[in-house]
């Protein structure tokens, strides 16, 4: 099994509707690994990790996002595990405070 890491930046109307609760839930019940927060420019940042085609369906599945997410971009690349040290000790998935 390879393992990816990926972040992710989601643009559009991705705050005030739900979407890091959605990423929470769809991640978690994916078993991968990460965070995910919201940024002051608007946007919604996360980090998967876990089995590389998890990762990738996690990544599709931002493009889309909760049902009154209005998504114009999901711009990815890879991490490294050091990212993964900004989750709170022993939580796999965690919602960070917004940067």
């Amino acid at each position: 099994m390879s393992r990816a890491i990926i972040q992710v930046s989601i643009q559009g109307r991705v705050q005030g509707i739900g979407y890091r609760a959605w990423v929470e839930y769809q991640a978690q019940a994916s078993g991968l690994e990460g965070w995910v927060r919201n940024r002051k420019d608007g946007s919604v940042e996360a980090l998967f990790a876990g089995n590389a085609k998890v990762v990738a369906e996690m990544v599709a599945l931002c493009r889309h996002g909760p049902p009154s997410a209005k998504v114009t971009a999901v711009l990815n690349e890879p991490a490294g595990e050091e990212q993964l040290d900004l989750r709170p000790s022993g939580e796999a998935f965690a919602v960070l405070p917004t940067v």
